[in-house]
């Protein structure tokens, strides 16, 4: 909820309605996900991308993206799944 989190469900939530993709993408929002310093954050299932400081502009973008049925790191990539494990995004490093 720190950082404008709610503005950015709002905002992600509006775009997909806008997009009519309200059946192909379910949002869930989430009280912590241990990362508030990195916030607002955005975590895409089944990619298992975790997207940080996230805003109205990037959380836009992501759900074009995901429209398009591709997926950029909108220089906000904080996590990604490797297929077994959780593993910090290279450009964090």
């Amino acid at each position: 909820m720190k950082n404008g989190a709610e503005e950015v469900t709002e905002i992600v939530r509006g775009e997909l309605k806008n997009l009519a993709l309200q059946k192909e993408i379910h949002t869930t929002k989430t009280l912590c996900n241990g990362q508030c310093k990195h916030g607002p954050i955005v975590v895409l299932y089944p990619d298992g991308a975790w997207y940080k400081e996230m805003n109205k502009i990037k959380s836009e973008e992501l759900i074009h993206q995901l429209k398009e049925e591709r997926t950029g790191n909108l220089s906000s990539k904080l996590y990604y799944h490797d297929g077994k494990t959780f593993k910090k995004d290279e450009s964090e490093i």
